[in-house]
């Protein structure tokens, strides 16, 4: 069975982002028989679940994977420890309904164009997705950059302390250089060719 990996972008960001555009070009390279799949999440956090959840029900009963980048990254841990699957967190967001915050208000996705307004019903909703106790820490793989200028590192570190993480000094909430580690995601979710 052909095996799939669901990429779950950031706080608005979009399929057409950086990363899963890079994603798109050097998976054919890597291992030209996984599937890549990456929902248009939106900004409702209750509707970003559901069709994060939705992108892995399309590929059931293959071999799956996730990578998570930013809240994409919470939204990846809560699936992971939810259904038992493996899932690679890049720059995670650990409580993104405080960090958010201070984000509410009007606001622009630059890659879709679309103008909505930030609520705090939306961080309630952020925080009921909370996953709580991390049962399974060995399904999580942190990476992580010390120079991320939105998220502290060191907070993805408290919260999984007993997960297999790489951590690179300097870079940024982008996570500079982001094919050097390509490979060693896909080592974690089994699908190294």
């Amino acid at each position: 069975m052909r095996p799939a990996i669901i990429y779950l972008h950031g706080f608005n960001s979009s399929p057409r982002s950086q990363k899963a555009n890079e994603l798109k070009a050097w998976l054919p390279d890597l291992n030209p028989d996984i599937e890549l799949v990456v929902p248009e999440l939106g900004f409702d956090p209750q509707q970003a679940y559901r069709r994060a959840s939705d992108a892995l029900a399309s590929v059931a009963g293959r071999p799956v994977g996730l990578i998570g980048s930013s809240l994409g990254g919470y939204y990846a841990t809560a699936l992971s420890q939810q259904l038992g699957i493996r899932a690679a967190l890049i720059n995670p967001a650990i409580h993104p309904y405080d960090l958010l915050h201070d984000y509410l208000g009007p606001q622009h996705n630059p890659y879709t164009g679309e103008r909505y307004t930030l609520t705090s019903e939306h961080m309630r909703a952020l925080r009921a997705l909370e996953p709580g106790t991390i049962r399974q820490p060995e399904n999580l793989f942190l990476l992580l950059q010390t120079g991320d200028e939105t998220l502290d590192y060191r907070e993805a570190l408290r919260r999984h302390p007993h997960s297999p993480c790489w951590i690179q000094a300097g870079g940024d909430h982008r996570f500079q250089n982001f094919d050097v580690v390509v490979p060693a995601i896909l080592s974690f979710l089994g699908m190294a060719p």
